[in-house]
């Protein structure tokens, strides 16, 4: 049997906004967050506050990049997210203090469900714990918890959580050793 996308529905899905909201958004996210014009961090941060993010203390976000929902974002004090970052934040992404989500780095709360015919949405949230740093390039799948100071590598795909102070690489990413952090 193949997917049937004539019957695809997605009507349960509450992205938790209106859609005039949504639409505002999208139009500053693409004017201000979504371009190289704006290299100012405290400006994108207040926009994205106005918008329900909840943002620590000293915390950095390079051109270029997009996040769907700034209401289901946290990130805590510290933090770096890196040019041309897709936050696919179609659930909650946690993202906690000192964490570094490099240049073009993608994280996906959604996907679709592969088994059924009509290619049902699925939803999950993500959580970045303190001190973690996903690579460039690399992707965090919906579900999936990066534990304190773990690293998925440059190009890597997260789709089982990382455990703490482990290294991960590849597609599946899997440990290839452990993180030492010296003071």
């Amino acid at each position: 049997m193949t997917p049937n996308l004539s019957k695809y529905n997605n009507n349960w899905y509450k992205p938790g906004k209106s859609k005039f909201t949504i639409l505002i958004w999208y139009c500053l996210n693409a004017v201000f967050l979504n371009t190289y014009f704006l290299p100012i961090s405290s400006f994108k941060i207040f926009l994205l506050k106005l918008f329900g993010a909840k943002i620590g203390r000293g915390v950095v976000i390079k051109p270029k990049v997009n996040i769907k929902y700034p209401w289901n974002l946290e990130i805590g004090n510290f933090s770096w997210i890196g040019e041309e970052v897709w936050i696919d934040n179609l659930d909650n992404i946690k993202i906690g203090n000192n964490c570094c989500v490099s240049q073009g780095a993608m994280l996906l709360c959604g996907n679709h469900n592969y088994k059924k015919t009509t290619f049902d949405l699925v939803t999950k949230p993500i959580t970045l714990q303190d001190g973690s740093w996903v690579g460039a390039k690399a992707i965090v799948c919906p579900g999936i918890t990066l534990e304190e100071n773990s690293i998925l590598t440059v190009g890597s795909v997260a789709n089982t959580n990382l455990n703490s102070n482990e290294i991960f690489q590849g597609n599946p990413a899997k440990k290839i050793k452990e993180r030492r952090i010296e003071s």
